[in-house]
């Protein structure tokens, strides 16, 4: 029982972050903003790494999904796939 709950739960957030992953958050994207203010809009990255001061978060999943590239804390790159 304890597990269900746990992956109904899991599942909600999942849906609740995809529901931001679309074309109207992604224009709103530029570089130089923040890891915060990216965050802010698109809420927790689904998955992120790293190393030597470079980044990359991804948001939603393997068919629509938006990708951010950092430098330090503050955004160089962004591409999209399948965004409605």
């Amino acid at each position: 029982m304890r597990l269900r709950v746990i992956a109904l739960l899991a599942g909600c957030v999942m849906l609740a972050a995809c529901g931001k992953v679309n074309q109207e958050n992604y224009a709103k994207l530029y570089s130089g903003m923040n890891k915060a203010e990216v965050e802010n809009l698109l809420g927790k990255p689904t998955e992120c790494s790293g190393a030597l001061g470079m980044s990359s978060c991804t948001w939603g999943d393997q068919v629509s999904f938006i990708s951010v590239q950092y430098a330090g804390d503050k955004v160089i790159m962004f591409s999209s796939k399948g965004l409605k």
